[in-house]
């Protein structure tokens, strides 16, 4: 009984003292391991970032990173020793998202990342306060946080093409210098109200979304002259477009209108309009060209065809005007 006692305990012994050698093997083979993949990550960053500095040139003055139909799915964080950098252009990269640290890169201001897979913009996009220019058109994006409110020197912004954004946070009215907005093809029924409330914007495209009609509140873009609004779905135009004085070119091809308001007739500044594609109740037909290269330049749906069909309606309704004065009344008359 003793002598088994003896051999149970010496062979638990030996048993303790082989497990702690394999557990200590395996820790070892663990620590080697991952010391062997950090060398490896180690190496990659400084391939990528070889590779990355080879794409940095400098055209009048500017930084530029440039990276063209080369499969970079993500950017590495050695990216960050070239914190230098005022511009990216990295189209056709595949490219799934903005990494997370790009508002370390202070000095930035074209950030183009065009025709890539991304799928969101990060909130730290806000940290680029003297980013100038945003294109993010061609990407897969939903949603644009309220943070870019804070990109303060933001001139430019570009996102269509997106094909799933539908709304704008209100922050973005307080981009006081953004002259440039390209919403195109994307799923806006209405034009957000931030939108209307940017002060300096200048142009604008929301051609090929799903609007129906335009607010009355449209008058509040002021500085507005160039409005892209192909291909969606209006069906009538506010009296109060009248009141965008230094609008000069307004498209409405390919939409749903019926009628173009007589008051469009006011707005001197207008120099190029396009109604082409529209189920206008009126036929109008425009007087003959003195010239063959004047009716070469001549756009059948543009001014001239706007000023003719407002004529073309105001005599229509002076017409029933009259009718309705000189139609006969019977009169009773009791004898």
């Amino acid at each position: 009984m003793t002598e088994n006692v003896v051999c149970t305990g010496a062979v638990n012994a030996v048993k303790e003292v082989w497990e702690k050698r394999i557990k200590k093997h395996n820790e070892d083979l663990k620590r080697e391991k991952e010391f062997q993949q950090k060398l490896v990550r180690i190496w990659e960053e400084r391939v990528s970032l070889t590779k990355l500095k080879e794409k940095v040139t400098r055209e009048d003055g500017r930084v530029i990173l440039k990276i063209e139909k080369e499969e970079w799915k993500s950017l590495p964080s050695s990216l960050l020793k070239l914190n230098q950098l005022q511009e990216w252009q990295i189209h056709r990269t595949g490219l799934l998202k903005i990494p997370e640290f790009i508002g370390r890169f202070q000095n930035l201001i074209v950030l183009d990342l065009s025709r890539n897979i991304i799928s969101e913009i990060p909130r730290g996009i806000g940290l680029l306060t003297r980013l100038q220019e945003l294109i993010l058109s061609y990407n897969k994006i939903k949603t644009v946080p309220k943070e870019l409110s804070n990109c303060a020197s933001l001139e430019k912004l570009e996102l269509a093409v997106n094909r799933d954004i539908c709304d704008l946070p209100q922050e973005l009215s307080s981009l006081l210098k953004l002259t440039h907005l390209d919403l195109s093809m994307n799923q806006f029924t209405t034009i957000p109200p931030a939108v209307l409330n940017m002060p300096a914007l200048e142009w604008l495209d929301m051609g090929s979304n799903r609007l129906e009609q335009l607010p009355d509140a449209i008058e509040r873009m002021k500085s507005l002259h160039t409005f892209w609004l192909q291909r969606n779905q209006i069906t009538c135009l506010p009296e109060t477009i009248s009141n965008m004085k230094n609008l000069g070119t307004i498209v409405l091809s390919n939409n749903k209108l019926q009628d173009i308001p007589l008051c469009m007739g006011e707005m001197e500044n207008l120099r190029f309009v396009n109604f082409r594609d529209n189920p206008l109740k009126l036929e109008v037909t425009l007087p003959p060209s003195e010239s063959v290269d004047e009716e070469e330049e001549r756009e059948l749906f543009g001014l001239q065809f706007m000023h003719t069909y407002i004529q073309e309606s105001r005599r229509k309704a002076d017409d029933e005007v009259n009718c309705l004065i000189t139609s006969p009344t019977s009169i009773n008359t009791d004898e």
